[in-house]
């Protein structure tokens, strides 16, 4: 969700207004996900190298996160979504821990969307705490199955489609190993200005791609063909 400090500074607004618009955008998006049967969206909020910002930004989206936690959570609860955050929660706050913890559980017999918070999370991270949870189990050899049922992503299934706004053509250490067959959808339009309409390009965009999986195309099946 890139692009909130540079959608402020366009508009001479506090690099602050563009995160909170930031939250905004991501509520509706939720709903416009849960609405045309999006089973899993997992947004990157913050990672282990945004500790590195402004101190007085970090407060901000410290304190933005404990709104989402606490007040945003309880209207997608009401539209059965359910919570879930991964990352490194312990530099957080007891008062965020905690808020976590209350959410996920409120949320956690929802059957519409599963939206996943990405905070302090990094994808070298990710597989670093799997391996090291497989050592501790005793594990001499560790196989693709063992790790990526480690990940923090293990329940879910692997992403089809990976979206990053505001230009940026990279995915910066995000979901490293859940991602190796994603589709890419990079768009110039910063996040506070990615609507409905945003969402609809880059699904149609997901339509026309051809996955072959290591195969080749006369081996797919017919309905999974990129459409002409």
């Amino acid at each position: 969700m890139d692009g909130n400090g540079r959608w402020a500074k366009k508009r001479f607004l506090p690099r602050a207004m563009g995160h909170k618009k930031g939250l905004d955008v991501l509520e509706n998006i939720c709903h416009i996900c849960n609405d045309a049967g999006v089973r899993y969206l997992t947004v990157f909020a913050f990672s282990t190298e945004n500790w590195r910002r402004p101190a007085d930004e970090v407060s901000f989206l410290m304190g933005l996160f404990l709104v989402a936690l606490q007040k945003k959570v309880i209207q997608m609860n009401e539209k059965g979504v359910r919570l879930k955050v991964i990352g490194d929660r312990s530099r957080f706050s007891a008062e965020i821990q905690q808020s976590i913890i209350d959410a996920e559980a409120l949320t956690a017999n929802n059957t519409g969307l599963t939206l996943t918070i990405a905070a302090d999370y990094g994808g070298r991270w990710d597989i670093l705490q799997a391996a090291n949870a497989l050592i501790a189990e005793g594990k001499t050899h560790i196989s693709e199955a063992d790790l990526a049922s480690r990940l923090m992503l293990a329940e879910a299934p692997e992403p089809d489609l990976f979206i990053r706004t505001g230009g940026e053509t990279r995915i910066s250490n995000f979901m490293l190993w859940q991602m190796a067959y994603a589709e890419f959808y990079f768009t110039p339009v910063l996040w506070p200005d990615f609507n409905q309409a945003e969402m609809q390009k880059a699904f149609a965009s997901f339509t026309q791609r051809e996955r072959r999986f290591g195969r080749t195309s006369e081996q797919l099946p017919s309905e999974q063909q990129r459409p002409e």
